[in-house]
């Protein structure tokens, strides 16, 4: 495991980029399958298939899964905040803007960093990284607007659920970086996650009544298992791969980066149009992360 006070290797940092790139995509992706399979559906099934994809993985390459001893616990911890986080994104986004949600989603590195000062020794940020975190958050602000109050209750708590899920993804960072579950294979975190969500994901689903009529077309199933093979199943366990290898505080700041890839993603897939002050909001989300991530 590198020491914290280390930056990222290139290669770390490259893959996260990557990552981040097909989280972006999988905002398109989303969108894309909306018209024909519900949200929470979409939720319930990335979870219940990619946990099928990780096992065969595992044992494809000779892994054994929940065995590490000390990680059940953490491992149930994990699942359950990886599932509120989806629950509240996918139900808050009927009371907010996905705009507004972008910025209180991405407030999720904060309660990584926050959360290091208690849970993760040696992962403290100095002030010159704090400002990074700050330019980088900065970013996501000019590319999305403050949110302000607009007079709608409803639009409040959907404010406050997608801060909940910010809060939720954080803390499954945190959970992950600082028990057991660190020292477990990355298969293992993620299906901890996978197995746990699923069911709660499913009774939403149910709860909340959403229903299917008939099977998908071409361009929504595609991009529902575009979500489940390659950014579930796939890039999921090399994040946490990453999580377990490196630093969760700076590995998280990289993820200011999936709102403005999504944004890119969504003007050449979909034709939305670009704000005026894209290329300002990427170059502060960029120059946050060379602070964050330089050698200490």
């Amino acid at each position: 495991m590198q020491p914290a006070n280390r930056a990222l290797p290139p290669v770390a940092a490259a893959l996260a980029v990557l990552l981040c790139l097909s989280w972006g995509f999988n905002q398109v992706a989303i969108k894309l399958a909306l018209p024909e399979i519900p949200p929470l559906i979409q939720a319930a099934f990335r979870s219940t298939v990619a946990a099928v994809i990780v096992v065969l993985w595992a044992r494809l390459r000779g892994v054994s899964l929940l065995k590490t001893r000390g990680t059940l616990v953490p491992g149930i911890i994990a699942g359950a905040l990886f599932a509120l986080e989806f629950v509240l994104i996918f139900r808050g986004l009927l009371f907010t803007a996905a705009t507004r949600a972008s910025v209180f989603i991405y407030t999720a590195p904060f309660f990584v960093v926050i959360g290091a000062r208690w849970f993760l020794p040696g992962e403290r940020f100095d002030r010159m990284q704090w400002i990074g975190l700050l330019l980088s958050f900065a970013g996501i602000v000019v590319a999305f607007g403050v949110p302000t109050p607009g007079g709608d209750p409803g639009e409040l708590l959907g404010d406050i659920m997608l801060l909940g899920a910010g809060a939720a993804w954080g803390a499954t960072t945190v959970v992950i970086k600082g028990t057991r579950l660190a020292q477990a294979p990355s298969e293992e975190i993620l299906l901890y996650q996978l197995i746990v969500s699923a069911p709660v994901l499913i009774l939403s689903a149910f709860l909340a009544g959403e229903r299917m009529h008939g099977l998908p077309s071409a361009i929504p199933l595609g991009s529902l298992l575009y979500q489940t093979i390659w950014v579930v199943a796939l890039t999921y366990m090399a994040w946490f791969a990453l999580i377990a290898r490196y630093s969760a505080s700076r590995l998280s700041v990289f993820t200011f980066l999936t709102p403005l890839f999504g944004v890119a993603a969504g003007h050449f897939v979909l034709g939305e149009p670009l704000t005026g002050g894209f290329a300002a909001a990427a170059a502060l989300v960029v120059l946050g992360l060379v602070l964050v991530n330089r050698a200490r």
